[in-house]
């Protein structure tokens, strides 16, 4: 089992940044990833990566404002969100999985993680 807890959402003003981590306890995982979800909207994937790091993926609606990364040493995952704007406000998910997902659209689907945090409030003012 892997328990995932996430920190670093907040209020802030369209422009800035904030930066999600994603610690997580019990085993290792092999492919983190981070999702939203808005009010009356579904979950959203936004970003995910390998267990190396090496392979990044992007929703289009994130690509170049956000950036993933993690620590392996600190079993944490990162989500750096820059130029935020007032349509990024939503919970912010991370996931965890160590199934083999081969690919970026496989990666990309929620039901493919099997561990979630609690999820963590971001809200950007205009």
């Amino acid at each position: 089992q892997v328990q995932l807890v996430e920190s670093g959402g907040g209020l802030v003003q369209a422009g800035g940044s904030l930066r999600l981590s994603c610690a997580a306890s019990g085993r290792t995982f092999s492919i983190g990833g981070w999702f939203r979800q808005a009010p009356g909207k579904e979950r959203e994937p936004l970003a995910n990566i390998n267990w190396s790091g090496g392979s990044t993926h992007y929703a289009d609606s994130v690509k170049g404002r956000f950036t993933i990364s993690r620590d392996n040493s600190k079993n944490t995952v990162y989500l750096q969100m820059n130029s935020l704007k007032p349509e990024d406000t939503a919970v912010y998910y991370c996931a965890a999985t160590n199934r083999f997902l081969p690919t970026a659209q496989t990666m990309a689907i929620a039901a493919n993680y099997d561990y979630w945090g609690q999820g963590t409030q971001v809200s950007v003012s205009s």
